[in-house]
């Protein structure tokens, strides 16, 4: 397993984890969340933040992550309704 080292790397992870919670609480759906995700990714190339390989450990380490439904709950804390919108009438 690849892990990170770097304190700056492990703080943009959390980020992003976090991130990514609280957009899967007002339902947005897998492939939006790797757009989030890939966006984040970009800004952190282009600000040259941090060391390439830190950047390629975050990067493989997120596309894991978000692939795992288990890494999400639903915004009622049930894993069924994760990506599911509420009917409105």
């Amino acid at each position: 397993m690849t892990s990170l080292q770097h304190p700056e790397a492990i703080r943009h992870f959390q980020s992003l984890c976090d991130a990514c919670q609280e957009l899967t609480t007002r339902f947005h759906s897998p492939s939006e969340l790797r757009l989030y995700a890939d966006g984040y990714l970009h800004a952190l190339r282009r600000a040259a933040d941090l060391d390439s390989r830190e950047l390629a450990k975050l990067e493989m380490l997120v596309e894991r992550w978000i692939m795992d439904p288990s890494s999400f709950i639903g915004p009622d804390g049930d894993l069924r309704t994760l990506y599911e919108h509420p009917q409105q009438y």
